[in-house]
C-alpha cells in the first residue's frame, strides 16, 4: 500500500485531547494537501476524529477551523498555485476559505469507535493508561479486516508491551509527538522488536512531510524524553526536600525552581515544568516506568502528598496553566503551595530572603530568552558556567549538583541502551524541551 493510499482512511483516538487535537490538525492538513494533488483526484480521504464527548468534538472542530485559517494565511502563495485552475478563486480570502473547506471536509468527528474499523492507520492519543490502550487497540484490530497500522503517542509505555497484549503482530510504532504537536518540531520514533520495517519507513516519510525532527529511541519505558525528565524532576524534588530540613518546604521549592531556571538557564524551573505537564501525569509516568528499572526507585512521596491534597497542576482547555506547586497569574508564578497549611504563600513575602540565601547569579545575568537564539550561545554559556564553577554560594553549589546530575542521567540513558548516541539525548532536550544546551556536556566540574 503506497503512502497516499495508506492515508485514505485514518482514525485519531482521543482527537479532542491536548495531544490528539494537534495530531489531528497535522494529519488533516497532510491529507488535504494530498487530496489536492492531480494524481489523487479520484481518492477519497477520510479522517475520523474519535473522542468520548460530543461537546469536546464540537470544540475540536472550532479549534481546527481557527488553526487551519492561520496555516492558510501563511501559505497563500503556495495555495494560489494549488488552485490555479480555479478561475472563481480570485482574492486571497477566497483561496483561504476554499482551503479551510478542503481541510475540514476530510474530518469526520464521532464518538463511535466503530469508525476506526475501516481505517488503514490509527493514531492512538488517549490518556497514558496501558490497560485502556490495549483494550481499544485490541477491539479495533479484531473488527478491522484491513489490519491497520497503529501509531501510539505514548510517552512512557514500552511499545512491545502494547504490541504483545493487543495482539498487533508488529503493526505498531511509538510516534511520540511533543506538546503542542502543531508547534513542537520533535518526534521520538520507537520501534518494538517486531515492528514492521515498512511502518518505520512510512513514519519517516510522514514526519518529514510534517517538517518534524525525528529522533529514534530504543523501546525502554520512558524513552529518551521522559527518561531524562522524570529523573531530572526527582532530583529537583529531592533537593527541595533536603533543603526543607532547615526552611519551610515552599521556600525550598522556590529556590530549586529558581536554580533550575535562572542558574541553569532553562525556559522553566523544574517545578514549573512539573506543573505544566501535570503533577498527576508525572506521577503516573513514573509508575509506568518504575517496574522496568532495577537500580533506582522512580517515585516521589511529595508528588503523592500533593495529589492527596487535590493539587495536580496541568492545563485548562484554553491552554492556561492550572495551579500546582506554584500559583499562576497571567501565566507567571506568584505563589508556592505550603502542604502543611494547605494554602499558597505569596512569593514576594519570602523571595528576598531566599534570593539572599542562593547568592547572586553570574554576571551579566543571562535569561534563557536572550541566550537561546544567540549565534554565540555556546561561548556565552561556557563563560557563565565557568563562573558558576568558581563560585561558592549556595545557588552555585546547587546548580553544579543539578548540572552534574543531568549529565549522569543522560549518560545512563546511553548505558541502559535507551538512546543510541549522545547527540540523540541532547537533541531531545534541545528540541523537545527547548533547553539551550544538551545535558551531556562539559560545563560542570
Amino acid at each position: 500500500m503506497e503512502y497516499a493510499e495508506r492515508l485514505e482512511n485514518v482514525t485519531v483516538l482521543g482527537a479532542a485531547g491536548k495531544m490528539g487535537s494537534g495530531i489531528l490538525l497535522l494529519t488533516a492538513v497532510e491529507m488535504a494537501d494530498l487530496s489536492l494533488k492531480p494524481e489523487n483526484k479520484d481518492r477519497k480521504f477520510v479522517l475520523n476524529a474519535v473522542d468520548v464527548s460530543d461537546e469536546a468534538l464540537s470544540g475540536l472542530m472550532k479549534f481546527l477551523r481557527d488553526q487551519v485559517r492561520k496555516i492558510a494565511e501563511k501559505k497563500t502563495v503556495i495555495l494560489r498555485k494549488v488552485y490555479e485552475d480555479r478561475g472563481d478563486l480570485i482574492e486571497n480570502f477566497d483561496i483561504i476559505d476554499q482551503y479551510i473547506f478542503d481541510v475540514m471536509r476530510v474530518v469526520r468527528p464521532t464518538t463511535r469507535l466503530e469508525a476506526a474499523y475501516e481505517s488503514n492507520l490509527v493514531f492512538e492519543a488517549i490518556i497514558e493508561n496501558p490497560e485502556l490502550k490495549v483494550k481499544l487497540l485490541s477491539r479495533i484490530d479484531k473488527n478491522n479486516s484491513k489490519k491497520p497500522w497503529v501509531f501510539t503517542n505514548t510517552s512512557s509505555i514500552p511499545i512491545h508491551q502494547l504490541d504483545e497484549q493487543a495482539g498487533l503482530g508488529g503493526r505498531i510504532l511509538g510516534v511520540h509527538f511533543y506538546n503542542p504537536p502543531a508547534v513542537q518540531k520533535l518526534v521520538e520514533l520507537i520501534e518494538a522488536k517486531n515492528t514492521l520495517k515498512e511502518i518505520v519507513e512510512f513514519a519517516h516519510t510522514f514526519a518529514k512531510n510534517l517538517k518534524k525532527k525525528i529522533v529514534p529511541s530504543n523501546d525502554f519505558a520512558g524513552f529518551i524524553g521522559n527518561g531524562h525528565f522524570m529523573r531530572d524532576a526527582l532530583h529537583g524534588i529531592a533537593e527541595a526536600e533536603r533543603l526543607s530540613k532547615d526552611m519551610p518546604l515552599y521556600e525550598a521549592v522556590y529556590m530549586m525552581n529558581k536554580v533550575s531556571q535562572d542558574f541553569l538557564i532553562r525556559p522553566m524551573g523544574i517545578f514549573q515544568l512539573i506543573d505544566y505537564v501535570g503533577i498527576d501525569v508525572c506521577r503516573f509516568i513514573m509508575s509506568v516506568m518504575n517496574p522496568h528499572v532495577k537500580d533506582e526507585d522512580l517515585h516521589s512521596n511529595l508528588l503523592d502528598r500533593m495529589i492527596s491534597l487535590g493539587v495536580k497542576g496541568g492545563q485548562y482547555t484554553d491552554a492556561s496553566q492550572k495551579d500546582g506547586f506554584l500559583k499562576y497569574e497571567k501565566g507567571r508564578p506568584t505563589g508556592v503551595y505550603d502542604p502543611d497549611k494547605k494554602e499558597y504563600v505569596v512569593i514576594s513575602e519570602f523571595q528576598k530572603k531566599c534570593d539572599e540565601k542562593l547568592g547572586p547569579l553570574p554576571q551579566p545575568v543571562l535569561p534563557w530568552r536572550t541566550v537561546i537564539g544567540n549565534p554565540e550561545k555556546n561561548e556565552i554559556l561556557g563563560k557563565s558556567f565557568k563562573e558558576i564553577n568558581t563560585m561558592e554560594t549556595e545557588g552555585a553549589k546547587l546548580a553544579r549538583r543539578y548540572g552534574q546530575r543531568s549529565r549522569e542521567i543522560g549518560k545512563k540513558l546511553l548505558a541502559d541502551n535507551v538512546a543510541r548516541c549522545e547527540e540523540d539525548v541532547n537533541t531531545v532536550l534541545l528540541t523537545g524541551f527547548f533547553h539551550a544546551y544538551g545535558p551531556i556536556n562539559d560545563y560542570f566540574n
